[in-house]
């Protein structure tokens, strides 16, 4: 179900790069993120991040990308281990989002990005809304195999829950946030 392009094969200070503006961008913030700092943190030179990434939109484009992957595959593991069948499995995507959450405390990456660099860079929102597009689309599938009506419809609703749930989390201070995604999805699906 992933939507995101496999990253091309980089070379080990390309991973280097990647894993240290990785960590700066969710934690610091994109803007606030020199080159100079990722480049001491990746322990390389400014110019060999311009070699391997072209430009700091280049880097953050592909941390953008790399992130999506790797939320993508923790969801789409949790659904693979999981034995829920049904509407069940919908609340095992909000699982995953809890367990997520539990590494990061600046919320969403993706909508963080999009709040610093909306009118900046078409290609990292290309990647953020493509990353939301995903989640409805994971939520729309799960509803239809679970033989729910107008599942689109329920893709976009449930997506909005997850999204809020994020929030309150998060900026919302709300330590019940997930559990009441919980209860609103289960309202939502169960009549």
């Amino acid at each position: 179900m992933t939507i995101t392009q496999e990253p091309p094969r980089m070379t080990p200070a390309a991973h280097r790069i990647l894993d240290a503006a990785s960590e700066l961008y969710y934690d610091r913030g994109i803007t606030s993120v020199g080159m100079d700092l990722v480049a001491e943190h990746a322990g390389t030179t400014k110019k060999t991040i311009y070699d391997r990434f072209g430009s700091k939109d280049g880097l953050v484009v592909a941390y953008l990308e790399a992130r999506a992957q790797r939320w993508q595959k923790h969801v789409e593991d949790h659904l693979a281990g999981s034995p829920a069948t049904g509407v069940e499995r919908i609340l095992v995507v909000v699982d995953a989002l809890d367990a997520w959450l539990a590494r990061g405390t600046r919320g969403c990456g993706f909508v963080n990005a999009y709040a610093e660099l909306s009118t900046q860079s078409a290609d990292a929102t290309r990647v953020v809304r493509a990353e939301k597009e995903w989640i409805r689309r994971l939520y729309a599938g799960l509803a239809a195999e679970a033989g729910l009506a107008a599942p689109e419809a329920l893709g976009r609703q449930l997506a909005l829950v997850h999204e809020g749930a994020i929030v309150q989390l998060t900026a919302g201070g709300s330590p019940e946030a997930l559990d009441d995604a919980r209860l609103a999805v289960r309202a939502m699906l169960v009549p």
